[in-house]
């Protein structure tokens, strides 16, 4: 309600589609803003350009580098589904391929044809050692049978190595032994050759092996990628389809053993147990992991990231363990995170969560000056990543919608150069709108649904009007109303309560204050604990009587997000000197910067006023008094000036009255903050003393229309118990506090005799004159 600029500038950033058009929402209240920037967006209805599905697959050529598939919507988990119900297909009919009679009878020739010729080289070299007297065998060399060469002595095979020994023995004769040793070198080389023909023929054995079972499974992989391509006619799926292709042809192994027997327990009988498999699925490779996927029918998505983490955010690296404890992470290990489920639409979070959640901020510039997103797991994380994936960045299109406060955007944009590169569009929600019929009615609409939805009692039209009045006071101006509404609504719950300890069906306006004076009750300890000492006198605010150099100030403390009225004493004191106007609130370090500003004021009013024929021959001290936690504002400048002038006329000050209100140098008093809580603490102090009918509060003429008093104070002014004054001028305030005219100046220069001014003038006079003769 009321934000007709807030929403023009959203609508735009919204509907605006250049880069860099993120928007920043500050100034935006409540406990749902997230919810309520949601539910706007969806109510505008952008027209943006939808995202496709994505997913990513194995990439056959590097593993640790995952590709990334776009389809059109709605196809992805389709895709997915055909892909694996294709592997399911062929690891059932591989099988049955392979043991089919054809198959095997191809197997059988070849294995023969290879057998017979590797049987003809060892007969031959058999043949021709055997002319020699050696003999082919076989010699164990631990758990391994090795063939050897052996020399045939007497019709036995005798190891190369006993024949040393049996020349020792007399057995065999020095020239015989040197000759076999000799053959047997050269027939060792032979062998070596032959053997290594036969390796020769195994590993072409084995090619023709594998290219027999690659044309036998090649017909049922063809048709069931090519029933893929015809589906999914798209170059990069295309080009996809034929890796797995390859890999399936060339990495038959897996598809050999029937579905379901790599987890049958070992053989009974004393077979051998199955070799150990790893834990990874061998079919994983094949596997399609959808990372994003739409139904044909969904509009932009509108997403509102509650904790926006890293994780959330982007995506991570999921971890996979096997039974030893050990993990890594492949393709089907990624995830993606609200980002990415935004793609094409927006997303909205708080700034503040984005900027303290560990690695969010920094990746979020890089993914919105890029346009690209990476899925990684945050570093900290997994200092000892096992593998080190880098999939393939996603092309994202998404508006991010970032929540913050004035402050917050302001530190942002001077500090931070990205920031106003990315975050074009300023939305600013105002805390406070103006006040008409459109409005009431749109307030009380809102207190029904309210009524409604939470199952409240009714509210008549008093209760009504009392909350829209505290709506009023809480936006400072009567012509204005507060656009918080979750603080009136709190307000209308807890009146709500109020009427139910009363028995009653309908909120009424005597509710609402009940409930105002419970809320009050729950955050006024402080004040009333000010209260109290004010009542014994340990804090001195005279009501009554009348004091040279002494005013009643006003401030306002706010403890909690309650604020509440704090009368206070000013004095001030003047001599003979050349120091000028001495503030001790700033001597004792107890001064902000804009309450010294308002000392420099009234410095320069009184050179204005007073030292136009003549130096400012003073030295004066103005203090708030028992003020030990600190003074900032300019709001009591006018009361200081008051003090001020009353020290140097000489004047005593009505102490029944308590002053407000800044000042320039015109003197002219200027519109100050916080004045109808100021008002009724110095209300609060007057009644808790005694009220008699003389005391009232100055207050500049421009607050009036900011004036939304308590009830009871409303009374005692109308019954004339408690007065409020509005002035405009240092002149017409004087007059007031002193009863004595304030002096305008004649034709002469000299004010009017006997007047404030004229007093005043008179005694910076003497004090020049003085100081002049002693210097």
């Amino acid at each position: 309600m009321g934000q007709e600029r807030a929403v023009r500038a959203l609508r735009m950033g919204v509907e605006l589609t250049a880069t860099g058009y993120n928007l920043f929402v500050c100034g935006l209240s409540g406990t749902s803003r997230g919810g309520m920037i949601v539910r706007m967006v969806e109510d505008m209805q952008p027209e943006t350009e939808l995202a496709p599905d994505r997913c990513y697959v194995n990439n056959f050529k590097n593993s640790d580098r995952p590709r990334l598939l776009t389809l059109p919507r709605g196809q992805a988990n389709a895709f997915k589904k055909e892909v694996e119900s294709g592997v399911d297909f062929l690891r059932r009919r591989i099988p049955q391929v392979f043991e089919g009679e054809p198959f095997q009878r191809q197997k059988t020739r070849i294995v023969e044809r290879f057998t017979q010729r590797e049987k003809e080289l060892m007969d031959d070299f058999t043949r021709r050692i055997a002319r020699e007297q050696f003999a082919l065998g076989r010699m164990q060399v631990g758990a391994v049978a090795l063939p050897e060469i052996f020399p045939v002595l007497e019709g036995q095979m005798v190891p190369i190595e006993e024949i040393p020994k049996m020349v020792q023995e007399g057995k065999l004769e020095n020239a015989a032994a040197e000759e076999l040793e000799r053959k047997y070198d050269q027939f060792r080389q032979e062998f070596t050759v032959v053997y290594r023909r036969t390796l020769s023929l195994s590993r072409e054995l084995a090619s023709e092996m594998s290219y027999l079972e690659q044309e036998a499974a090649s017909v049922l992989v063809d048709g069931v990628i090519e029933e893929l391509k015809e589906k999914y006619a798209s170059a990069q799926i295309a080009e996809y389809l034929e890796e797995v292709r390859h890999h399936i042809l060339d990495n038959l192994d897996p598809f050999k053993e029937r579905e379901g027997e790599e987890g049958q327990p070992p053989s009974e009988g004393g077979g051998n147990p199955r070799p150990e498999r790893s834990d990874r699925d061998p079919f994983r490779v094949y596997g399609v992991n959808v990372i994003l996927a739409h139904s044909e029918n969904e509009k932009s998505p509108v997403i509102f990231e509650t904790i926006p983490t890293y994780a959330n955010l982007f995506g991570t690296v999921h971890r996979s363990y096997d039974t030893r404890g050990s993990w890594n992470s492949d393709f089907m290990d990624l995830r993606g995170g609200s980002l990415l489920r935004a793609d094409g639409g927006f997303l909205v979070m708080y700034a503040l969560d984005a900027l303290t959640e560990t690695g969010v901020w920094r990746t979020l510039k890089r993914t919105l000056n890029h346009g690209k997103l990476e899925i990684q797991p945050v570093d900290m994380f997994f200092p000892f990543s096992a593998a080190a994936l880098k999939p393939e960045p996603i092309d994202v299109h998404v508006k991010i919608i970032l929540i913050g406060d004035r402050e917050m955007y302001e530190l942002l944009y001077e500090h931070e150069d990205d920031f106003k590169k990315i975050f074009k569009v300023r939305v600013e929600f105002d805390e406070e709108m103006k006040w008409s019929e459109e409005v009431i009615r749109q307030y009380a609409g809102r207190l029904r649904k309210l009524s409604d939805d939470e199952k409240l009692p009714p509210f008549d039209r008093t209760a009504v009007a009392s909350i829209l009045e505290q709506g009023v006071r809480q936006a400072g101006r009567r012509g204005k109303i507060t656009t918080r509404f979750f603080d009136l609504a709190d307000l209308a719950r807890e009146s709500s309560y109020e009427a139910r300890l009363s028995g009653c069906e309908v909120v009424t306006a005597e509710h609402v204050r009940r409930a105002l004076e419970a809320k009050i009750e729950r955050h006024n300890l402080t004040e009333t604990k000010i209260r109290e000492m004010v009542e014994q006198n340990l804090l001195f605010i005279d009501t009554s009587g009348e004091r040279i150099g002494q005013v009643n100030g006003l401030s306002v403390l706010e403890i909690g997000g309650y604020a509440f009225g704090k009368p206070v004493r000013i004095t001030a004191a003047v001599a003979l000197g050349k120091a000028g106007i001495i503030n001790v609130e700033r001597e004792s370090n107890l001064s902000g910067r804009f309450h010294d500003k308002g000392m420099q004021i009234i410095g320069g009013y009184l050179r204005r006023m007073f030292a136009q024929n003549k130096p400012l021959s003073l030295s004066a001290s103005i203090c708030f008094e028992q003020s030990y936690s600190g003074v900032d504002g300019d709001s009591a400048s006018s009361t200081e000036i008051y003090a001020m002038l009353s020290a140097l006329a000489g004047i005593p000050i009505r102490q029944e009255f308590a002053v407000t209100g800044s000042v320039n140098q015109q003197g002219d008093i200027q519109p100050i903050g916080g004045v109808n809580q100021k008002i009724e603490g110095f209300y609060d102090v007057c009644k808790l003393k005694g009220l008699t009918g003389m005391q009232g509060v100055l207050i500049p003429t421009e607050n009036v229309e900011d004036l939304m008093l308590r009830d009871e104070v409303i009374d005692a002014v109308a019954k004339g118990r408690f007065h409020i004054y509005p002035v405009a001028t240092i002149s017409q305030g004087i007059e007031i506090l002193t009863g004595t005219p304030a002096g305008d100046r004649g034709p002469s220069g000299n004010f009017e005799a006997n007047s404030v001014f004229a007093k005043a003038d008179a005694r910076l006079q003497e004090m020049a004159v003085t100081l002049h003769k002693f210097d």
